[in-house]
């Protein structure tokens, strides 16, 4: 998401729960300039110090301010401190409320994704907290990072972000590799294996659309080779806009959204 300005208001609500959750001004100190933070300290309370430190970093570069926000929010979000805050859950939901309305989530690890972050992205970040595979987290924080300032290697990360989750699958479960481990190939054995290919379904209403999940699989992979920036390109120049970067990613996580979940309900169920 690219920010025009860091918001006021986004940076005062973060003031007032970072500030209360540290409340030491040293602290906070080693916090902002470990996450990337620049110029003098500024004055005031802990409350203020962060808000006005945010916003000017803000006024540098909006989205610099956005991964320093991230970084001075992860262990608040993510982490389980000895520090202590009244109601804590409470505040969570304020600043991820906060959040919401410039169009922005948090994610974990202390990523903050943007406005190309939709319901089923949302759901893949939570469903990659329970099953914790780093490649497929980084090829999810890579989409979400190019998305709009570099939509051929957004392209990429849809298509290694399949890749990966059927790599992982493959190796859990002791599969082969197919001889060519690329993304059709491998959703093959992944689709088969976790009896989701078309063939393993009687009702023609679920077929027709796991066979389109073969289109989607099929169109990724093909765009990646021509328009993703892992390949060299032909003659023809394929010109990817921020919104074909994202349709490719969105199908790419709802793809693997429902790969995960059919996975956890096969380990269930034994």
């Amino acid at each position: 998401m690219m920010l025009k300005e860091f918001p006021r208001s986004l940076a005062t609500t973060v003031g007032e729960v970072i500030g209360a959750y540290y409340f030491h001004h040293r602290t906070l100190d080693e916090l902002f300039y470990e996450a990337g933070a620049s110029g003098d300290v500024p004055a005031g309370s802990c409350s203020k110090k962060v808000t006005d430190w945010l916003v000017r970093e803000g006024r540098n570069d909006p989205n610099t301010a956005l991964t320093i926000l991230g970084k001075i929010l992860e262990e608040f979000m993510d982490g389980d401190s000895h520090r202590s805050i009244a109601d804590k859950q409470k505040s969570k939901a304020r600043l991820e409320a906060a959040l919401a309305r410039q169009g922005l989530s948090y994610g974990a690890g202390g990523r903050i994704f943007g406005a190309a972050v939709t319901a089923p992205s949302r759901s893949l970040a939570t469903k990659l907290r329970e099953i914790s595979i780093r490649e497929i987290e980084d090829e999810f924080e890579r989409a979400h990072r190019t998305v709009d300032s570099d939509p051929p290697a957004a392209v990429t990360a849809a298509c290694a972000i399949v890749e990966a989750l059927c790599k992982a699958y493959i190796s859990d479960n002791q599969l082969e590799l197919p001889k060519a481990p690329t993304i059709k190939p491998l959703w093959g054995v992944v689709s088969k294996h976790l009896r989701i290919a078309p063939d393993n379904v009687d009702e023609d209403d679920l077929k027709r659309i796991l066979s389109g999940l073969i289109s989607v699989v099929d169109g990724i992979g093909a765009y990646r080779t021509h328009a993703g920036s892992a390949h060299g390109h032909g003659r023809r120049t394929y010109k990817v806009t921020p919104r074909h970067a994202r349709l490719a990613v969105h199908s790419a996580h709802t793809l693997c959204l429902f790969a995960m979940e059919t996975w956890q309900a096969r380990r269930g169920s034994g």
